[in-house]
């Protein structure tokens, strides 16, 4: 057989298997997202039956690593407390989910690295610190014990880093968002030879008040932000879109069936095929849950026309 023709029967050979492969990609399997039935447009608990410690509840931000076969997500037993939080994760193996584990304690939102080698994460001090970031490297199937990241003066609460390499977060305001009355600032943070630099998103993105609780796409095309947050912290989700310019539009809500009534709404993630929003909704402890919702059809109808 001639060589050109070996190479063509090869090249077809390694695309077929690469559609093979992503045909059979967790993420399109029923054991997906811990193998839990999907939610429509209207959001339910996730996994109502993923066990807590006694006196537990679900809450804050989880995360999928990026091929679906990994679960992390956060216990707590206070809102106004860390002291006894627990990070945990399920593990996806031999056609089967594991039972969850605790991986670290005392560290709260973990967020993955672009490449999935890397697990951020937020450790509760005492006086409930926003100001670190501290990470974990992946090493085989395990991972290494937590290290500090980012120890800053200033707030680098939701930590959310992407592809640009810069990464997202909620910080103390700039003088012009004082001026607002802003106590907390949606900020954009970029390192240089280690050092980090901070710069308030400004108008529209930030409001009177707490504004830190945040997911950002990783091409950066969105935001979805906690806003209308009262003197007690409860918020609605709104989503905001990267123009051209580099500036934001105006924040609208994810509609009615995720801002339904006065509640605390933080903890907002989509997962990393793109299909799902998850969040943390409560008005106490007591119905603290973990939602879920289908999120890629809302962001296309939400999503501004091109002029």
């Amino acid at each position: 057989m001639k060589p050109k023709v070996l190479r063509s029967l090869w090249m077809i050979a390694v695309c077929f298997a690469g559609v093979t492969s992503a045909q059979e990609s967790l993420w399109n399997t029923r054991d997906a997202y811990l193998g839990q039935v999907p939610p429509t447009d209207t959001p339910k608990v996730f996994a109502p039956g993923l066990p807590a410690d006694r006196g537990m509840f679900l809450m804050g931000r989880v995360a999928f690593s990026p091929d679906g076969t990994e679960f992390y997500y956060c216990q707590n037993d206070s809102w106004q407390s860390g002291d006894h939080a627990k990070m945990l994760m399920v593990r996806y193996k031999d056609g089967r989910w594991s039972k969850p584990g605790v991986l670290n304690e005392h560290f709260l939102s973990p967020t993955f690295s672009m490449d999935g080698k890397t697990l951020y994460m937020r450790r509760i001090v005492k006086g409930g610190s926003m100001n670190n970031v501290w990470r974990s490297e992946k090493s085989g199937d395990t991972w290494t014990t937590p290290s500090a990241f980012l120890e800053e003066t200033y707030g680098v609460y939701d930590y959310m880093p992407t592809l640009s390499g810069n990464a997202y977060i909620g910080s103390n305001p700039s003088a012009d968002d004082e001026k607002k009355g802003i106590t907390y600032a949606y900020s954009v943070l970029s390192l240089s030879n280690g050092v980090p630099t901070v710069k308030s998103l400004g108008s529209p993105l930030n409001e009177p008040g707490f504004n830190g609780d945040l997911y950002v796409a990783p091409d950066e095309s969105f935001m979805i932000v906690s806003a209308k947050e009262t003197k007690e912290y409860q918020s609605e989700l709104y989503i905001s879109f990267r123009k051209r310019d580099f500036t934001w539009t105006e924040p609208v809500s994810l509609g009615p069936s995720i801002n339904d009534g006065l509640a605390h709404r933080w903890g907002q993630y989509v997962t990393p095929d793109g299909k799902y929003l998850f969040y943390t909704r409560g008005t106490s402890e007591k119905d603290c849950a973990v939602f879920w919702v289908r999120f890629d059809v809302l962001l296309e109808r939400l999503r501004p026309k091109q002029s």
